[in-house]
């Protein structure tokens, strides 16, 4: 007859159905958002969409080989393979071809953008340069947030002694809110650190 396992020494899997943050948001951050903004429906409480992160190589016109610099970036600090980004029209002052490539960019979504937004909260932003807090003034008004990164070895997984070349990144919380400030104090809850709360 086999044993009754017990199950307080079972290990949890490495590789788990949700990610912490996302196991957080369920249970700590949306009564929360509840109790803030009196939501009678448990399908209006504003959830993070997708994280958007964008890098532009401007310079990849002359220097071909920063795109491709870019894109191994990307690829480490998101564990998602990135894709091209393409000029939509020419610009003969810049030398510029249309559908020449000047860009790379990466989508998350579900466990993958609950996991980056975690290490970005945790470990990237406070490895800014003398760090006060993000601007809460980078909402779009439709509920979105962007944050301008100027430095991508900030990011844990980059090695600065292999970096060619210092640059940023722009990275987009799209989130369900209908409103800035709904979307602030979801952010809020999930540990982006902003400085100051908005009006």
């Amino acid at each position: 007859m086999a044993k009754n396992k017990d199950r307080s020494t079972e290990v949890t899997p490495l590789h788990s159905a949700e990610a912490r943050l996302q196991t957080f948001f369920k249970e700590k951050a949306t009564p929360k958002l509840i109790e803030r903004f009196q939501y009678k429906n448990i399908m209006k409480v504003p959830k993070l969409q997708k994280i958007s992160i964008n890098i532009g190589v401007g310079a990849a016109a002359a220097e071909p080989k920063l795109l491709e610099i870019a894109l191994q970036e990307l690829a480490q600090i998101t564990g998602q393979k990135p894709q091209i980004r393409k000029s939509k029209k020419a610009i003969s002052n810049f030398k510029l071809r249309e559908g020449q490539a000047i860009g790379c960019r990466v989508t998350l979504r579900r466990k993958a953008m609950y996991e980056f937004f975690d290490r970005f909260v945790s470990l990237a932003v406070p490895r800014i340069r003398d760090f006060r807090g993000l601007n809460d003034t980078s909402f779009d008004g439709r509920g979105n947030y962007t944050v301008g990164v100027k430095e991508q070895i900030i990011f844990p997984e980059i090695d600065i002694d292999k970096v060619p070349r210092i640059s940023g990144m722009d990275i987009s919380f799209v989130t369900s809110a209908t409103t800035d400030e709904e979307a602030y104090v979801l952010l809020s809850e999930l540990g982006m650190p902003f400085k100051k709360k908005i009006n």
